[in-house]
Order: structure tokens, then C-alpha cells, then sequence
């Protein structure tokens, strides 16, 4: 077996066993209070806003512009679409410009 494919199932384990993990301390602690809750809430986007950043602060002006993008429809389409309509432009913006 490869390398990569050891790798990739060695990161599924792991990520299966945090979210399992996690999911039984919280079972087990019952309702948690609410800012608990709230924080857990706050995590998806805290991690979305890392990923982010980077493309924003390397002075890539096409990856900056479909963020801008994604950003903008995600007001007003949920992240799917949003995300696949940046993606789809950012691919024509790079096709046209390079």
C-alpha cells in the first residue's frame, strides 16, 4: 500500500475518533450550558476564517476576488452553491487571465 493511501486512511481514523470522541463526552456530560454551546457554534467558522486568511494576505488578486465572491452569494444562497459558483469563477477568471 502507498504511502498516500496509509496517510489518507490514517487521517480518516483520526478524524473518526475526535468526532466520535467528542460526541460521547457530550453525551455523557448531558445538557451543556450555553456558552458551551455557543462556543462550539463559533468553531466552524473560526476554522473556515484560518483557512481563509492565507489567500487573503498572499496578494493573490484572482483567489481574493472569488473569496469576494463566495462571500457576497453566501448572503443570500447557503454554502454549496456559494462555494461552487467561487470555485467554477475563480477556475474561468485563472483560464481567462493566464
Amino acid at each position: 500500500m502507498p504511502d498516500t493511501y496509509l496517510l489518507i486512511l490514517l487521517c480518516a481514523g483520526v478524524t473518526y475518533l475526535t468526532r466520535s470522541g467528542g460526541y460521547l463526552i457530550m453525551t455523557h456530560f448531558g445538557r451543556v450550558h450555553h456558552r458551551v454551546e455557543a462556543g462550539l457554534d463559533a468553531v466552524p467558522i473560526a476554522v473556515l476564517s484560518a483557512l481563509v486568511a492565507p489567500v487573503i494576505v498572499s496578494g493573490a488578486v484572482l483567489d481574493a476576488a472569488a473569496l469576494i465572491l463566495v462571500c457576497l452569494l453566501s448572503l443570500r444562497l447557503s454554502l454549496l452553491p456559494s462555494v461552487t459558483i467561487g470555485v467554477i469563477a475563480l477556475a474561468v477568471m485563472r483560464a481567462v487571465m493566464a
